[in-house]
């Protein structure tokens, strides 16, 4: 019987320091979730990787034995101890788990409330896995309803309406992904000129500079750049410090005492944490900058019981689904067992009505199997509609009573291909958006 299972650490149970060291890049991502599923507990995983945050959901058997086994890939991956790593984690499981995913999908978990950039990060976690064969029917189900809460609470809530990010905060631009596009948008707005700085996407930092008025230059033109830039925001995915102390050390001598201030909202960080011991600079991580943002985030806050309502309204929904795939392999080896007793009592008299014709003989099968059928109806609808609060134990009794074994159990269902669940998705949430039009 499978459960779900969620180890992750964030920022609101480890500093920077220790998230950077468990960062994923999204193709790393998909390989330890596809490592993960290779472990003996383990069947589907995937694998969350944010600046906030870094979660593994896991599909498992031995909820116990999985979690010590991830526990210390992950320990490994960090370099350190597992029993250091698990005092800054949590782990959820089932439904618990489930919440955790969709706060998260819904930006209620995040430092910056309603954020809509982690939905993206949420699908493309899935599809990564999805692409190295770690997922699976649970997972597809599971992350599909998390896409659709998160959009239900950006459609049925205001939450997001009033776009804050850590960049509004804080002009050269390290970097060209989502967080880079959201940091010129801000900054074009105050009237900021803006240089993006990559050599990876040189080709979208191109297309953000058209869009946004700025320029664009390679890696080897920052030193000149931050000699004379007044802000430099870094949101980068490199897995190295791009901006050094030494080299740093060096631009300050030429900016002639002009203060210089650095916000980095990398993970890993992409500027040395010792350039903040220089004269004249100001450096700021993702964690300095709390305090920052949550001034920024009151006109939300009544926002938020409406959007944790939907996440309620939703778990509900899965609950209900985890109850019913809890009762599958009972249900199915109790029809098992019926009909095994079916054959057994026909097989030790079949001979002894010689004249009996076969028409005779097929009459009597079905009746016997029609009496094992109608016993079985009201038992197999029950089951499948028991309370999460009550259906373990009754499941647990049934298989007691009628000695029914594990192995007994129906064959798990073929993996849901990618694109139906996406497909799946978009038509509930337009169901829902229908709905709400019409009411």
């Amino acid at each position: 019987m499978s459960e779900l299972l969620a180890l992750g650490i964030s920022h609101k149970t480890a500093p920077v320091a220790l998230r950077e060291r468990l960062a994923f890049s999204e193709r790393d991502a998909g390989e330890f979730a596809h490592e993960a599923t290779g472990t003996a507990e383990v069947r589907e995983a995937v694998v969350i990787s944010t600046c906030n945050r870094t979660e593994v959901y896991l599909v498992v058997g031995d909820p116990v034995r999985a979690e010590a086994d991830v526990l210390s890939m992950l320990a490994r991956r960090a370099a350190i101890r597992p029993t250091e790593l698990a005092e800054s984690m949590y782990s959820p499981r089932n439904c618990d788990a489930a919440r955790q995913l969709y706060r998260v999908a819904a930006g209620l978990d995040s430092m910056i409330v309603g954020e809509a950039e982690v939905q993206g990060q949420v699908r493309r976690a899935h599809e990564s896995a999805n692409g190295t064969g770690a997922t699976g029917p649970f997972s597809n189900r599971l992350f599909a309803a998390a896409l659709t809460t998160g959009k239900r609470v950006r459609a049925e809530t205001s939450i997001g309406s009033s776009r804050v990010s850590v960049p509004s905060v804080a002009v050269v631009i390290l970097g060209a992904g989502e967080t880079s596009e959201l940091t010129a948008r801000a900054l074009v707005d105050q009237g900021a000129d803006t240089v993006f700085v990559a050599n990876r996407h040189a080709d979208r930092a191109l297309s953000l500079a058209e869009r946004f008025g700025g320029s664009v230059i390679g890696l080897e033109g920052l030193p000149d750049e931050l000699v004379r830039a007044d802000i430099v925001v870094c949101s980068t995915s490199s897995p190295h410090a791009i901006v050094e102390r030494e080299e740093l050390e060096l631009v300050m001598r030429q900016r002639e005492g002009r203060s210089l201030l650095l916000i980095d909202i990398a993970v890993p960080r992409d500027v040395d944490p010792a350039c903040a011991e220089l004269d004249g600079v100001s450096l700021y991580d993702i964690d300095d900058l709390q305090a920052v943002v949550a001034r920024n985030i009151s006109t939300r806050e009544g926002e938020v019981p409406r959007a944790e309502e939907i996440v309620e309204e939703e778990i509900r929904r899965f609950a209900r689904w985890l109850g019913q795939l809890e009762a599958l392999p009972t249900v199915s080896a109790l029809r098992e067992h019926g009909s095994a007793l079916v054959e057994q009592v026909l097989a030790e008299n079949d001979g002894r009505w010689e004249s009996a014709s076969p028409r005779d003989l097929a009459r009597v099968e079905a009746i016997a199997r029609a009496v094992m059928n109608r016993l079985l109806h009201e038992p197999t609808i029950r089951l499948r509609t028991l309370s999460e609060a009550r259906g373990h134990a009754t499941l647990e009794l049934v298989r007691e009573l009628f000695g029914l074994r594990e192995a007994e159990a129906a064959p798990r269902k073929p993996p849901v291909e990618l694109a139906e669940v996406h497909d799946l998705e978009s038509r509930r949430a337009s169901a829902q958006a229908s709905g709400r039009a019409g009411g």
